[in-house]
């Protein structure tokens, strides 16, 4: 999607005057001048929201009794959340506003729907101790989601500091989603629960490395034995969604402890 012509910068007369809706963004053209835009680009913005829709639906399907639905909605809000950062690069749409829109609708559907889920399904058994786990979790994501804002272009992007709210959403609502399927009460494993929960939110706020996955090369050409590759793992995850995610993003949680006992390891061995 193209830009609108860039405009003269306005006077602080003329942005007083302003339509409330009208949204300028600054920038920098190709020889370093500072620049303003007018307005936001729509198709990535379309996918984020598709990504607060789907938190939003979450906790309405929790506050409802349907944790299922509940929690495949949150898986829902990760393949959103991973299409409008691709959307806007390979369209080269990307913004300022765009970025601090996708964090906000990632507080509610990493952040708040996985919390309220689990409180909603187990923790409100454990009256105020569950109250201050979900909480513990909701002060995560949103730590880990300022902290990851504050470090785009300052860090490798291979990996992520603390694991991604995403993932950790990923862990709270498998358990949900796979144990629930079974007509399992969360009020039999609270304390389960509990452990697993803070564990996510304390892991979001940790200094442990996480692979990325991003520099993937996904335009360029791979061997066809690749393809099987990734038609083999839908098959395998759709044989079963909610046993098999709870897995990969359990597997997921603990590979970034796992490397880091490692390196510890190797450093006392090195000495």
């Amino acid at each position: 999607m193209s830009e609108r012509p860039e405009e003269p910068n306005p006077t602080p007369e003329a942005e007083s005057l302003l339509p409330i809706d009208e949204h300028i963004e600054e920038g920098h053209d190709a020889d370093g001048r500072k620049v303003r835009h007018r307005g936001i680009y729509l198709l990535p913005n379309l996918f984020t929201t598709a990504n607060l829709f789907a938190g939003f639906y979450s906790i309405i399907s929790a506050m409802s009794g349907h944790f299922s639905v509940a929690a495949a909605t949150i898986f829902v809000a990760m393949v959103l959340d991973s299409l409008d950062g691709r959307v806007a690069r390979l369209t080269n749409t990307q913004s300022a506003f765009g970025a601090e829109y996708d964090s906000l609708s990632d507080m509610v559907a990493f952040g708040l729907a996985p919390a309220l889920l689990a409180y909603e399904w187990a923790l409100s058994d454990l009256r105020s101790v569950g109250l201050a786990v979900a909480f513990i979790y909701v002060a995560g994501a949103a730590l880990r989601l300022a902290r990851f804002n504050t470090q785009i272009g300052k860090v490798d992007k291979k990996w992520f500091i603390g694991l991604a709210s995403p993932a950790a959403a990923g862990v709270v609502a498998g358990i949900v989603w796979a144990f629930s399927d079974f007509g399992i009460k969360g009020s039999n494993m609270s304390f389960i629960v509990a452990l697993l929960v803070a564990a996510a939110g304390a892991l979001m706020v940790s200094n442990i490395k996480y692979y990325s996955f991003k520099d993937l090369d996904l335009k360029g050409r791979v061997p066809f034995v690749a393809i099987l590759i990734v038609v083999l793992a839908f098959a395998v995850v759709f044989s079963d969604p909610p046993r098999i995610l709870l897995l990969i993003f359990l597997a997921y949680a603990a590979s970034g402890p796992v490397q880091y006992l490692l390196q510890l390891r190797r450093r006392k061995q090195a000495e």
